[in-house]
């Protein structure tokens, strides 16, 4: 089992989840962040700290597409082992509907 990040971090990009991950295997995008599943070791801190409720197990049914977007993009993004700031427009965007197919962006983040 590994931790995944779905479509709701999508343009809300929080990032309390970055801090409290012990093995720092979260990476970030333009517009959201994914887990390294590879890295992840399961130990489940990091979903209640998401205030996007972003953050599921893998084994939770339908997650099959978002286990492969973290493992592809966690392989091109940069890691990022310390919180920034939100976008400030991210309370618009939290829970809108088919967020992946309206804005989900492959540019890299910054990362550290």
């Amino acid at each position: 089992m590994t931790y995944v990040v779905t479509d709701n971090c999508i343009k809300c990009k929080y990032m309390d989840c970055i801090e409290v991950c012990p093995v720092d295997c979260f990476y970030e995008g333009e517009n959201m962040l994914v887990i390294h599943p590879d890295e992840c070791i399961d130990c489940g801190v990091c979903e209640p700290e998401c205030p996007a409720d972003a953050i599921k197990p893998d084994t939770e049914p339908g997650l099959d597409k978002w286990l492969q977007i973290n493992t592809e993009y966690a392989d091109k993004w940069p890691n990022i082992t310390a919180k920034k700031d939100p976008p400030a427009d991210a309370k618009s965007f939290d829970g809108e509907a088919g967020k992946f197919e309206k804005y989900f962006s492959a540019e890299p983040g910054q990362g550290d």
